[in-house]
């Protein structure tokens, strides 16, 4: 198992390496700093309350909360049992675009956030809601690698985290 470890964790420092030697237009640097936002638990937290207090949304609403509540203590604590250094304490190349709140990168906490309220909402709306709310995740997810605070797969355990946890949700609201 050990092995995998360390192979994931060599294609991952080649591929934050690849995303930080090259530059992109001033527009996506803006794109990505904003967007990461939308997995940060103030955004995550205001839509999952936002849902409940609208009377037709309370079940999606109260499933979101649930799902990013369980999945951000599942994430919490994998972050404390692996302790993996965020890209630029690796990777001497790599200089964040935005702050860092802590040294620990594994899993994406953002990734897992926005996950857990998108996947919640997508599994109780229609496609018009669904997809749009699938699409803002991946943008944070995306957003995490492109600023360099983690690797790829940091978001990708902190999207199934999060997936995880939707369904988690789901299970306890019912629907």
């Amino acid at each position: 198992m050990g092995a995998i470890f360390q192979q994931v964790g060599a294609l991952d420092e080649a591929w934050i390496r690849g995303v930080a030697a090259h530059s992109a237009p001033r527009w996506l640097d803006r794109a990505f700093r904003v967007g990461t936002h939308l997995g940060g638990a103030t955004a995550t937290l205001a839509i999952g309350i936002l849902l409940v207090l609208v009377p037709g949304t309370r079940q999606i609403g109260l499933a979101a909360l649930i799902a990013n509540s369980a999945s951000h203590i599942v994430a919490q604590l994998l972050k404390r049992r692996f302790l993996r250094r965020r890209p630029h304490l690796v990777c001497e190349s790599v200089d964040p675009l935005i702050p860092i709140p802590d040294a620990w990168s594994f899993p994406s906490g953002h990734a897992c956030a926005a996950t857990a309220v998108a996947a919640s909402v997508a599994m109780g709306s229609d496609p018009i809601i669904a997809i749009p709310a699938i699409g803002a995740a991946v943008v944070v997810a995306a957003s995490r690698v492109y600023l360099r605070v983690h690797f790829v797969s940091d978001v990708l355990i902190g999207g199934v985290l999060g997936l995880a946890g939707a369904l988690f949700g789901w299970s306890i609201v019912g629907g």
